[in-house]
């Protein structure tokens, strides 16, 4: 009789653990829901953003020619003449500087006391040539040595003059020029005698093409007047083609008048070289 009693109440139990088990599980279900919900919408929405938007169709017998887009001819069209500009200007910037020579004639180390300490600069002083009669001289500052050289050799290439050469290798009468305390004298030679002088003279006449020439520097060493008081003296220098036309009279009648005959006289007016 007892047993027949227990049984009853061991099922009435597995009964209600049944019943507790289930609602768990409902309440389980009801928290995973929004959560669930929420995942779905991340999912659809790069799937949307990834959906091509409907292009609206152009009406039948019109004529579809393809759209392009900001970027798509103009700016390829500007790139291309940006690039072609470019070029075109590279190749002029290595056709003027083909047979230029550059010359650094000297450097200068500045320094400039501020509250932090010294901030040390540089100048440089730099005489460019072609070798053929164009020679030109500039200086240039900057807190490094090649930036600065680079400045001096931009500031000389602005500046070249053209002096006129007796035979392409000397100059063709004697000049002094002055600059400051500077006093230079330049006289013409004959072959063979080379380029007689010092420093930063040296370095104009080799810029210059000049093969045979004496000169005397008086009443300073600074490269900076002496190469001033070089060009004073250089812009002073005269052909006599170009004295010819300003007197109007022919280069022939200038050289015949040391007694050299008329033949003479022809003859080195025609070896007269600019």
């Amino acid at each position: 009789m007892a047993d027949e009693k227990k049984a009853p109440e061991a099922e009435a139990a597995k009964a209600e653990d049944v019943k507790v088990e289930a609602a768990a599980v409902e309440e389980a279900k009801v928290e995973a829901a929004p959560e669930a919900e929420k995942a779905a919408e991340t999912a659809e929405a790069p799937a949307a953003e990834a959906a091509p938007a409907p292009t609206e169709q152009a009406p039948e017998g019109a004529d579809q020619k393809p759209r392009q887009g900001r970027g798509g001819r103009g700016g390829n069209d500007r790139g291309r003449g940006r690039g072609g500009r470019d070029n075109r200007r590279g190749n002029r910037r290595e056709e003027e500087d083909d047979g230029i020579q550059e010359k650094l004639v000297h450097i200068n180390r500045v320094s400039k006391t501020v509250k932090g300490g010294k901030r040390f600069g540089f100048a440089a002083l730099v005489v460019v040539g072609d070798g053929s009669g164009r020679v030109g001289f500039g200086h240039g500052k900057a807190r490094e040595v090649p930036e600065a050289i680079t400045k001096a050799t931009a500031a000389a290439k602005k500046k070249m003059i053209r002096v006129p050469l007796k035979e392409g290798r000397t100059l063709h009468h004697d000049v002094k020029g002055r600059f400051g305390a500077g006093k230079v004298v330049i006289r013409t030679a004959p072959p063979g005698t080379g380029i007689i002088a010092g420093g930063p003279m040296r370095a104009v006449f080799e810029s210059l093409g000049v093969a045979d020439v004496v000169t005397k520097s008086n009443g300073t060493s600074n490269p900076y007047n002496m190469i001033r008081a070089t060009f004073d003296a250089l812009a002073n220098q005269t052909s006599p083609k170009s004295v010819a036309q300003r007197r109007g009279k022919k280069v022939a009648d200038l050289l015949g008048r040391g007694g050299a005959s008329e033949a003479e006289a022809e003859a080195d007016a025609a070896a007269v070289a600019e």
